[in-house]
């Protein structure tokens, strides 16, 4: 009877594990395809949460940084986009350090954009940076890029958008959906 309830136990276990890689080869394959966004969040950093008191997005060494360990998580990352041929058309990054680190460890280029910008401090602004970041990508509806725009962002501004909580230098793969909606396609988690 153990042996039994064990290999049952196994089983579902592995069944359970089956939709998360479904999910994963779904968004892989959309990415592979074009016209779909990859929402990144930030690599690891040290050790806190938020940024430290009277930081400056102009000034890397009043913020909360990547770690080694997150600048070779986003070099992984970078590695398995080139791996699983994805064709990496633009990327935008929120203006904070470790995003723009995390962008160009990854794919060797970032344009910062202030739409994605973190609202953790502040979340007056998640209402207004989350309609633009939004309808940036519903444009992608009718002028579908030929390959994929990769957006590095906060898990705030990742959550706003899709209701996903990320994990760092985690990927949401998203799929426009009209002028102004998206719609998720899978998550990548790049251990």
């Amino acid at each position: 009877m153990r042996g039994a309830r064990r290999a049952f136990l196994a089983a579902a276990l592995a069944l359970a594990a089956l939709p998360a890689v479904a999910d994963e080869a779904a968004a892989w394959a959309a990415l592979r395809a074009g016209g779909h966004v990859a929402l990144i969040r930030h690599a690891s950093t040290e050790s806190g949460l938020g940024d430290p008191p009277g930081y400056k997005l102009d000034d890397c060494a009043t913020q909360r940084n990547l770690s080694a360990r997150g600048r070779e998580e986003a070099r992984r990352l970078g590695e398995r986009f080139r791996k699983e041929g994805v064709a990496v058309e633009r990327v935008f990054t929120s203006p904070w350090c470790r995003c723009r680190d995390t962008a160009k460890e990854a794919f060797g280029k970032a344009d910062d954009w202030e739409a994605l910008s973190s609202f953790f401090d502040d979340r007056s602004r998640a209402e207004g940076l989350t309609e633009r970041v939004k309808n940036r990508i519903g444009t992608y509806s009718t002028r579908k890029p030929k390959g994929t725009i990769v957006m590095v962002t906060h898990n705030v501004n990742i959550a706003a958008l899709t209701g996903v909580s990320a994990g760092t230098g985690e990927v949401v793969v998203v799929r426009p959906d009209g002028c102004c909606g998206l719609k998720v396609v899978g998550r990548i988690a790049i251990s």
